[in-house]
């Protein structure tokens, strides 16, 4: 899986000036009331200055993992690949280990659980390996039979990777990584947020933090 930051529009000062508009001002350098102007905002939910901050993401993950992301709809716009018209062939994503089921719990995993048998069956070409080169090979010949491309794509399974371009607001951003990157979301999905995360970080170090609830008051 991969997350790689294509486009960024504002920085931090761009946050500020959203802000003191409302006053008639305007800063040209960051300084230290600009800070905690920022902070202030993150802190009691003022959110419309993080809006006028945008970054786009070109992200590749597999199926299962895109679709728990895209549920988020407000402040984003999405472009994704379509089996309609690309030609190349699929990939499909295999986990580094396999876990198993959480205790007291209908749903997730349990994190230190491994389920060993299953991890040394598939290095040597398991039944999930060949469950998918089957679906390969039914994709292939259904293709080469003449059938179009929109329901050949059918048989392929959840773990195929897909691509998207994802743009959106910081603060829509935010909202997905607050959600995300906690503890009871599937690993690989917060693994992705937590790319995100770290990307728009570095871009604003002053108001993610302060978005996310990391700032130092």
């Amino acid at each position: 899986m991969t997350v790689e930051l294509i486009d960024v529009m504002g920085t931090d000062l761009s946050v500020v000036n959203a802000a003191r508009v409302s006053f008639g001002k305007k800063h040209d350098e960051m300084t230290k009331g600009d800070v905690g102007l920022i902070k202030f905002l993150g802190k009691h939910g003022h959110w419309t200055p993080f809006g006028h901050c945008t970054l786009s993401f070109h992200i590749k993950a597999p199926i299962f993992v895109a679709r728990q992301l895209v549920k988020h709809t407000v402040g984003l716009c999405r472009n994704e690949i379509s089996r309609r018209y690309v030609e190349d062939e699929p990939e499909f994503f295999y986990p580094e280990k396999w876990r198993g089921n959480p205790e007291n719990k209908k749903q997730g995993s349990d994190p230190d659980s491994n389920i060993e048998w299953l991890d040394r069956t598939e290095r040597t070409g398991g039944r999930v390996r060949k469950t998918c080169e089957f679906a390969m090979h039914t994709y292939k010949t259904l293709l080469e039979a003449g059938v179009c491309p929109e329901q050949a794509r059918m048989v392929l399974p959840q773990n195929t990777y897909t691509e998207w371009y994802w743009t959106g607001s910081l603060y829509a951003f935010s909202r997905v990584c607050n959600l995300r990157c906690k503890d009871d979301t599937q690993k690989e999905t917060r693994d992705v947020a937590w790319e995100i995360q770290d990307l728009a970080k570095e871009k604003f170090p002053v108001s993610w933090p302060a978005l996310v609830g990391k700032s130092d008051d």
